[in-house]
């Protein structure tokens, strides 16, 4: 499962991965950076599994053997994983840790310990962790797992080597916000809007957000009916929702986003013909006025007047 997954969602980072595995050049500590969705969780298992299975095929572990289904399960004995308790990752958990490692492995040599979120370490279990990675006892491999590398102790990097997930591409963004129960729609706005998964779900969660969309699609509504509405509803409604510079700005990006959608639709039904892409077009440099700080309402209002009487 991790295999499929990481060959299509991290190609690059997975045959790097692969190559070191194969020439024997594994590292004793892996940091693992990118975005939630990209895989990180994934490699790891996939690489713990990678060194403890007893049927290794073509470079790849089994997935079927007694240690493969221990480690997807979080049951084998040699493979800790760690996760925040409660909020943060404290000082105990590290200490545990370090109490097990003291230990020689149950069933082999080796000691695998991935550390989940690991930029949320308080600061005694950062230092305690530090002091296991420069003083190791026995076998052991460390993968610490972040979404958020600026907040790992500059220290704990140097001793690790940092492998960089790439954001995911807006059409596997898609696919994983639609998985999260999104829609199409509003998965291939979050896309428009980001590339980032974590982002994306945040922004959906959002409460100005959800209002703000459906607000922006009803003015869309009113501006492609060429209706004078539109620029009723800029007082109406939108001024309300574009208080702050940056509300402003994704007013307008939403704008474009929707516009957009509308344009292959139109097209194929032999409306507006052209003009859409005056539209865009217009849209883009109203969004360039509003950069140069002329007024929003002065920005909306011109532009509904352009596309309402051309």
């Amino acid at each position: 499962m991790e295999e499929l997954f990481l060959q299509e969602y991290q190609p690059l980072v997975f045959a790097q991965l692969k190559k070191s595995i194969k020439h024997g050049r594994i590292a004793h500590a892996y940091l693992f950076e990118g975005d939630k969705g990209t895989g990180k969780h994934e490699l790891s298992l996939w690489l713990a599994k990678r060194l403890f299975c007893t049927d290794v095929q073509e470079e790849a572990p089994c997935g079927k053997c007694s240690n493969c289904v221990r480690i997807a399960q979080g049951e084998h004995p040699d493979v800790i994983q760690i996760e925040p308790d409660g909020q943060m990752i404290k000082v105990d958990q590290i200490r545990q840790l370090q109490e097990e490692f003291s230990k020689s492995g149950f069933e082999s040599r080796l000691k695998v310990f991935i550390l989940s979120q690991a930029d949320k370490m308080n600061n005694s279990a950062a230092n305690s962790l530090l002091k296991f990675l420069e003083e190791p006892v026995g076998n052991f491999l460390a993968i610490l797992e972040t979404e958020s590398l600026g907040r790992i102790l500059p220290t704990i990097q140097s001793r690790c080597q940092i492998i960089h997930f790439s954001p995911l591409s807006k059409e596997k963004l898609q696919e994983k916000l639609q998985e999260e129960g999104l829609s199409k729609e509003t998965s291939r706005l979050l896309s428009h809007l980001t590339n980032s998964y974590h982002k994306a779900v945040e922004i959906s969660q959002d409460e100005w957000f959800n209002e703000t969309k459906d607000a922006v699609k009803r003015w869309v509504n009113y501006l492609l009916k060429k209706d004078p509405q539109a620029f009723i509803f800029v007082q109406k409604k939108l001024l309300g929702l574009a208080k702050e510079k940056n509300q402003q700005s994704e007013i307008f990006l939403l704008l474009l986003f929707y516009f957009q959608e509308e344009r292959d639709r139109l097209l194929a039904q032999g409306l507006w013909g052209k003009e859409i892409n005056r539209a865009i077009e217009a849209a883009l440099q109203a969004q360039k006025k509003l950069q140069a700080n002329v007024s929003f309402q002065g920005v909306a209002e011109q532009f509904s007047v352009k596309i309402i009487y051309g």
